[in-house]
């Protein structure tokens, strides 16, 4: 009996999981395509996306990071992105010197051009030290792609009209990182698609 409750308990997380994801897709497709609007800009005019988060957001900017460096599912250049959530020594002399707020924006006014992108992940849209790293980027005139949940908290008066806001429309951080990395996932397809020519899904 206790077995089967379990399971049920695991399965309803693979049906809440799925829903969200079909009520998203409409919902995000448009906002994902001028996401991969703006990285394609970047990357094609020989600039780099910087890309950060907390937690789990950090692990997903990392995974972004490794796929445009690497690769994601076909052979091709190297693309260039920074995920700014891996140098301890940097992160811990920020924190520890100036605040932990600032770990993310100082590292994109040292590394950030314009041309680049800034990708800011936070589930709740509230990370104060994403928020400034948005500001830092607007300074260097980038293009921020923001991803958060949760109706997009704060992100929603940092961002500006020429920056695109994926936010997913779901209050449960688990449920909103797992269509941030769809989302993500989404992106590296587009880009390897726009940059070898398209091939089936």
């Amino acid at each position: 009996m206790i077995a089967t409750m379990l399971e049920q308990r695991i399965q309803q997380h693979f049906i809440d999981s799925a829903d969200l994801k079909y009520q998203s897709a409409p919902v995000l497709s448009k906002t994902i395509a001028s996401a991969v609007q703006a990285i394609l800009a970047c990357v094609t005019g020989g600039g780099k996306v910087l890309a950060c988060g907390n937690g789990g957001s950090a692990a997903d900017a990392q995974h972004f990071a490794a796929e445009f460096v690497g690769r994601f599912e076909r052979e091709r250049p190297e693309l260039g992105a920074i995920a700014l959530t891996t140098d301890t020594s940097i992160i811990t002399a920020i924190a520890n010197d100036y605040s932990y707020n600032d770990i993310f924006s100082r590292q994109v006014r040292a590394l950030g051009m314009p041309g680049d992108v800034l990708l800011a992940i936070s589930t709740s849209g509230n990370s104060a030290n994403v928020l400034a790293a948005i500001e830092a980027a607007h300074s260097r005139d980038m293009v921020v792609v923001g991803l958060s949940g949760r109706g997009g908290g704060k992100m929603n008066q940092a961002l500006r009209e020429t920056d695109v806001h994926i936010c997913v429309p779901h209050e449960r951080t688990a449920r909103v990182q797992e269509v941030h990395i769809l989302a993500l996932h989404c992106i590296c397809d587009a880009v390897d698609a726009r940059l070898l020519g398209e091939q089936d899904v």
